[in-house]
C-alpha cells in the first residue's frame, strides 16, 4: 500500500510539473509572439501614436492659422476695394542707358 501512494505521489508532482512547464510555455509563446509582431510592425515603418497626436494637433493649429488669414486678407480686399483709386505715377522706360550703369558704357 506504501508503495501505492509513492507512485500515486510521483505521478501527482510529475502531472503538476509537466502543468507548470506548459504555463510557462504559453507564456514564452505569447512574449514571443508580442514581440515579432512588434518588430514587424516596427518594419513597416508606423508612426507611434505620440507622434500621430503631435502632427494632429500641428495639422489642426495650421488650419486655424489659415482661416484667420483667409478672414484678414478679406478684411483688407474688402477695405482696398472701398477705396477711392488714386491715379498713380508711371515712369515711361525708354529702354536707354543713363550711363550710371556699372558695367563702365
Amino acid at each position: 500500500m506504501q508503495s501505492e501512494n509513492k507512485i500515486f505521489a510521483d505521478f501527482a508532482k510529475f502531472i503538476n510539473g509537466a502543468a507548470g512547464t506548459m504555463a510557462g510555455m504559453g507564456r514564452e509563446a505569447g512574449e514571443s509572439a508580442r514581440e515579432n509582431m512588434r518588430e514587424w510592425i516596427a518594419g513597416m515603418d508606423f508612426v507611434s501614436r505620440e507622434e500621430f497626436d503631435a502632427v494632429k494637433d500641428m495639422a489642426a493649429k495650421a488650419r486655424e492659422e489659415t482661416e484667420t488669414l483667409k478672414k484678414r486678407v478679406e478684411t483688407l480686399e474688402a477695405a482696398l476695394a472701398k477705396k477711392p483709386t488714386a491715379k498713380r505715377a508711371t515712369r515711361k522706360t525708354t529702354g536707354k542707358s543713363s550711363g550710371t550703369d556699372k558695367k563702365g558704357g
